[in-house]
């Protein structure tokens, strides 16, 4: 899951239409990159995992904890319900949250199960379930040693994605980015390599970085080798105290146990994490 936040801090600032990278070696954490509603509740579905809590709530207190890092409007009037049902959507927003799921449980069959749980609280259309699923397994596939084939053949066989037809554009659907990502992944030489090509796609950049970063992080080394440590440090100096603590606590029990918290979050992280704060509720409450 640490690979899932990392492409959703590097893929922040590009997110959008037409503005993706001009070049394969971009910048990957300048201040401008940050944490969105892609690790928040990444690290909601860890924390339910961690300590037995239902989904619905605990990815909802997340988005009360943080309700200025990006939801769609519709998922902003779930997450302020008490109660409401999942509301039909097939967006990525199922998909860009479940890759603790892959980690957490060892068999093809619960992962499929709590991936699903997981997505049908708020995205309960079939779309939204199946782009949960698919990232899902495609992580846990590459977490227990399958092939690149098998991964594809998976995707394509299992999930029904083609995966030859790719979305090109700013596309939040479960459609149009699970694709992507299961792709950039497929084509990339290593974990930084899969970051890079991700975002490089354009359109939902930090989303598909995101699932992408899912699936890399499993396959080239789910323990973080393959991951340079200061990839590592940089992404905790982004993420606050509260999020990052849930995380090591994750990676931890279900991931290395040696694992420690690599640094503390950034002065200038704190100082955009509370303007964004300040930012959001001057728009929401004038």
């Amino acid at each position: 899951m640490i690979g899932a936040i990392i492409g959703d801090i590097v893929g922040s600032r590009f997110e959008g239409p037409n503005r993706h990278p001009t070049r394969v070696n971009f910048k990957m954490f300048p201040t401008d990159t940050y944490f969105t509603d892609d690790t928040a509740l990444t690290i909601a579905v860890a924390d339910a995992i961690l300590n037995d809590k239902p989904y619905a709530d605990t990815i909802r207190a997340y988005y009360r904890k943080y309700p200025y890092v990006g939801y769609g409007r519709a998922f902003k009037a779930w997450g302020k319900s008490d109660d409401a049902e999942g509301y039909d959507s097939y967006g990525n927003g199922s998909a860009m949250r479940v890759s603790p799921v892959a980690f957490a449980f060892n068999t093809k069959e619960e992962v499929l199960e709590h991936a699903k749980l997981s997505a049908e609280v708020s995205h309960n259309h079939p779309e939204g379930v199946k782009g949960a699923q698919a990232i899902a397994l495609a992580t846990f596939l590459a977490r227990v040693g399958a092939s690149k084939r098998e991964i594809r053949d998976a995707m394509e066989n299992e999930m029904e994605y083609n995966l030859l037809e790719l979305t090109r554009g700013f596309d939040s659907s479960c459609m149009g980015s699970v694709p992507n990502a299961i792709v950039a992944f497929l084509n990339s030489n290593c974990f930084i390599d899969a970051i890079r090509g991700a975002v490089l796609m354009g359109g939902d950049s930090d989303t598909i970085a995101c699932m992408a970063g899912s699936i890399a992080q499993a396959y080239y080394g789910a323990k973080l080798t393959a991951i340079p440590p200061n990839i590592v440090k940089k992404t905790f100096q982004r993420l606050p105290d509260e999020l990052a603590d849930i995380a090591v606590e994750f990676v931890k029990k279900y991931i290395d146990n040696n694992f420690g918290k690599p640094a503390s979050i950034s002065k200038n992280a704190k100082c955009y994490d509370l303007f964004r704060s300040i930012l959001y509720d001057f728009r929401n409450k004038g």
